[in-house]
């Protein structure tokens, strides 16, 4: 039995959420610069927003530019950039054939002109797809979320839309970048690092981690099938004791 056949998919997580890191390390194990880890990454996310959309998960988000990111050399972001362009431009016809949504969550504004462009248009092209939804996470950090829906509610508080004693998570939620869409059920991180790097900090409350040493571009379908066999195995109880669980 493979992996594949292994997996529950009556205990599929709706939504998972990766962040894929490893590009610059793989690319200079191989004597290359960053770019060269950035390009080989694309086959890693054909892979998986492929096996993820054959098995049935509902939502799938990448990490794919954080705001933090734009510290970087002027070079590897306009490589980046650039490389984002192309990618949407060319995967715009393949998301369609295989019926799934293209959305994108952050402060996407800041991006380059011609980058909201191809991100406008392939989401355009997508939206009526059903099978799956493939959100980017661009230019995007959990504190930028949090604080973009603070400064909406305050507005909305000032003009008596919303009444201070109203503001519970529910309210919270509507106005976070990932509204309507349900919260990570797991997250993948590769490379090894032990940390969230502002990603979603408010959605990823009660989501369960799996981090592999693995360096983002090598990552494949057995891989995501690993991490949800691991999600699987566990007991997710929200603050509540395995007794209650099983009452």
């Amino acid at each position: 039995m493979n992996l594949k056949e292994k997996v529950d998919l009556g205990n599929l997580p709706k939504h998972i959420a990766v962040i894929m890191d490893g590009n610059g390390r793989w690319a200079k194990k191989r004597g290359g610069l960053r770019i060269f880890g950035h390009q080989n990454a694309i086959e890693a996310v054909r892979s998986t927003v492929e096996a993820a959309a054959e098995l049935g998960v509902e939502y799938l988000t990448l990490y794919a530019f954080s705001t933090e990111n734009w510290s970087r050399p002027v070079e590897e972001v306009s490589a980046l950039m650039t490389l984002l362009v192309s990618t949407i431009r060319k995967e715009a016809a393949t998301l369609t054939k295989n019926n799934i949504r293209l959305q994108t969550i952050g402060n996407t504004a800041s991006l380059p002109k011609a980058c909201q462009r191809e991100l406008m248009e392939a989401m355009e092209i997508t939206k009526d797809n059903t099978r799956m939804t493939l959100v980017l996470a661009l230019s995007y950090s959990g504190r930028w979320d949090i604080t973009q829906a603070m400064q909406r509610i305050a507005g909305e508080v000032a003009h008596g839309s919303i009444k201070a004693d109203e503001v519970n998570e529910a309210v919270v939620a509507r106005y976070l970048s990932t509204a309507g869409m349900p919260d990570p059920e797991l997250l993948i991180r590769t490379s090894g690092e032990q940390r969230i790097s502002n990603f979603l900090l408010w959605q990823l409350a009660y989501t369960e981690l799996y981090i592999t040493e693995l360096l983002w571009p090598d990552f494949r379908k057995e891989h995501l099938y690993e991490a949800i066999l691991s999600y699987q195995r566990r007991e997710r109880r929200f603050g509540k004791t395995s007794e209650q669980l099983t009452k």
